[in-house]
């Protein structure tokens, strides 16, 4: 069994309690859409386009999904709105299927590989050190020994905010004084934590895009001071985003992939808003796997992405 479990019946309670208010807000549109309709017709494509765009999945994903819809309808020549909510979970979910990976529901350190470092990148706010946190959490309760590096230099508060987690959850952090060198950081977390057969390294940075240069430049030497001690880290460079932002969740993507090659993605948040679509567009146009998800502030609530089960409880009218 991987770090993170399988999913199981507690983990779909998360999933459909953080996605509620996605959730209402979606099916409300969706009833407006097909209000006095019996068959999916232009009409109703014309209004089930509004409720994704409204709903954050964004234009290009919507326009996509809508067409296999399209096609889906001419292919079956009647297609009642009663069969609207399963047809979109199929079409969405054989969308992100095919512009992703497999889904990570069952993920596990490569074995044979220690450690396994992840540098964690994206803007203040968004929940980085929270995330970090119960990544840490999560780890050490598999078992593997964690260390924690404080990279964001720049913010007195982030290297706080980081050292209280570490206290909470019983793990190691490696940090220097305000405005050191976050290479230094790096450098010495993964001295540390290589020499006392850490499993994981978990890397905080700073998250200052009104500089794109600086932070590039700022960005390749972390990782080409880490690869003097580790010739393959990071493993892993994950960009953390809020959901509740929307679509300037999705831009903030695209800024980050602009500047440093991203592999995965943890999008925060998505208890408290309505604009879970966001993950669909995201999954779908980045080309990065959405790798966890942020469904509440237990410890637990960070659940890794698994694309159908996220569709069908985004879809599913089931309330039981």
């Amino acid at each position: 069994m991987g770090i993170f479990g399988f999913f199981n019946k507690k983990k779909k309670e998360t999933l459909d309690k953080g996605l509620e208010k996605t959730k209402v807000s979606v099916f409300d549109k969706l009833a407006r859409a097909v209000a006095g309709k019996s068959k999916v017709d232009d009409d109703v494509l014309d209004n089930l386009e509004e409720v994704l765009i409204t709903s954050d999945v964004g234009v290009d994903t919507t326009l996509k999904i809508i067409q296999r819809i399209e096609e889906r309808v001419a292919r079956d020549k009647y297609v009642s709105t009663s069969e609207l909510n399963g047809i979109l979970c199929d079409e969405i979910a054989s969308l992100l299927a095919e512009n992703n990976g497999d889904d990570n529901d069952n993920w596990d350190l490569p074995s044979g590989h220690k450690p396994y470092v992840i540098l964690i990148v994206g803007v203040n706010g968004v929940g980085k050190t929270t995330t970090i946190g119960k990544l840490a959490y999560q780890f050490k309760k598999a078992g593997k020994k964690v260390y924690l590096g404080a990279a964001d230099t720049f913010r007195a508060a982030a290297v706080e905010q980081l050292c209280i987690w570490g206290e909470r959850v019983g793990v190691p952090v490696v940090k220097q004084q305000m405005g050191s060198d976050p290479a230094s950081v790096a450098f010495d977390t993964l001295s540390s934590a290589k020499a006392n057969g850490a499993d994981v390294v978990i890397i905080d940075t700073a998250g200052r895009l009104h500089n794109k240069v600086g932070l590039m430049n700022e960005l390749k030497k972390v990782k080409d001071v880490m690869k003097k001690v580790l010739p393959d880290a990071p493993d892993e460079v994950m960009l953390v985003l809020d959901g509740s932002t929307g679509q300037n969740a999705f831009e903030q993507a695209k800024q980050f992939s602009a500047v440093t090659q991203i592999t995965s993605l943890a999008i925060t948040k998505l208890d408290g808003t309505a604009k879970g679509g966001v993950v669909i567009g995201i999954s779908d146009q980045l080309q990065v796997p959405v790798k966890y998800i942020g469904l509440g502030e237990g410890m637990e609530d960070l659940q890794l992405f698994n694309k159908r089960q996220f569709v069908d409880s985004l879809f599913n009218t089931d309330k039981k």
